[in-house]
């Protein structure tokens, strides 16, 4: 569905600060993925996602959506059909708006140019899908956003994407400012939602357990460049202790594991 072809990304290139972010990115995202990424800091991953989304163009390569070349599409436009929740838990949603204004607004973007106003009917609609993240929200959708947790906010976050539609999910380590308690909350609904709605997603996790628990895929980055690309049953016969002996077969070093959380 999704194809990244020879990306390359540099900073500040032809002066004494370049920096090479990305080097020689080739992946292709199949329809209904989950994609978990594995990486330590500095491996190039928020560069990656930045440049799915259009947040920044590449140096040089090629980006498709459904063999449609999008490389300079603007982010305005692929929000259309990307949807991406960040670190932080106050990004993806309005503070100053109700949660059921907040989901009115998600809905709109997945009908896609439909009008519909927050009615009887929606409202009961709405109850129904906050219903499901079982944290007590459909009991106070007239509350201010602003009112909730770091781990309520993130888990309306992920329904209002899921509400949008999207054809693509990102999932920018939507679990890493969370404690452990509300981050187990936000990844057992991740991975029901990216099931029941069949999304194709890509989530960003320092966490080498969760990489290897969640989704059908994983990727492993490191300076830059995609080292590791496994899936399916192989996946499945994963273990962290594997993980790290790949990781030192292919880069003939050590992991630096204090980058990365093991388990």
């Amino acid at each position: 569905m999704i194809k990244l072809e020879n990306i390359k990304k540099i900073f500040n290139q032809n002066t004494p600060d370049e920096t090479v972010a990305l080097s020689n990115i080739n992946l292709n995202i199949n329809e209904g993925d989950f994609i978990s990424i594995i990486v330590s800091n500095g491996a190039g991953k928020t560069t990656l996602f930045n440049i799915i989304s259009g947040n920044i163009f590449p140096t040089s390569g090629e980006i498709y959506l459904n063999q449609k070349r999008i490389t300079k599409e603007p982010e305005y436009k692929r929000a259309i059909y990307i949807g991406r929740i960040f670190q932080n838990p106050t990004i993806g949603t309005a503070a100053n708006m109700t949660i059921e204004e907040n989901l009115t607004l998600a809905y709109k973007k997945g009908l896609r140019g439909i009008k519909i106003s927050l009615n009887t009917k929606l409202r009961k609609e709405l109850k129904e899908k906050l219903r499901l993240l079982n944290l007590g929200l459909e009991n106070r959708m007239s509350d201010l956003v602003s009112l909730l947790s770091g781990g309520q906010r993130q888990a309306l976050s992920l329904l209002m994407a899921v509400l949008s539609k999207p054809s693509l999910l990102l999932l920018d380590e939507h679990t890493a400012a969370l404690d452990p308690k509300n981050a187990g909350v936000v990844l057992n609904l991740t991975e029901k939602f990216v099931h029941e709605y069949k999304l194709t997603t890509l989530m960003i996790t320092h966490n080498m357990s969760h990489a290897i628990h969640y989704g059908n895929r994983l990727i492993m980055m490191d300076r830059g460049e995609i080292i590791f690309d496994i899936s399916d049953e192989k996946k499945k016969n994963l273990t962290v202790e594997k993980l790290i002996d790949n990781f030192h077969k292919i880069r003939h070093t050590e992991l630096d594991s204090d980058k990365i959380l093991l388990e």
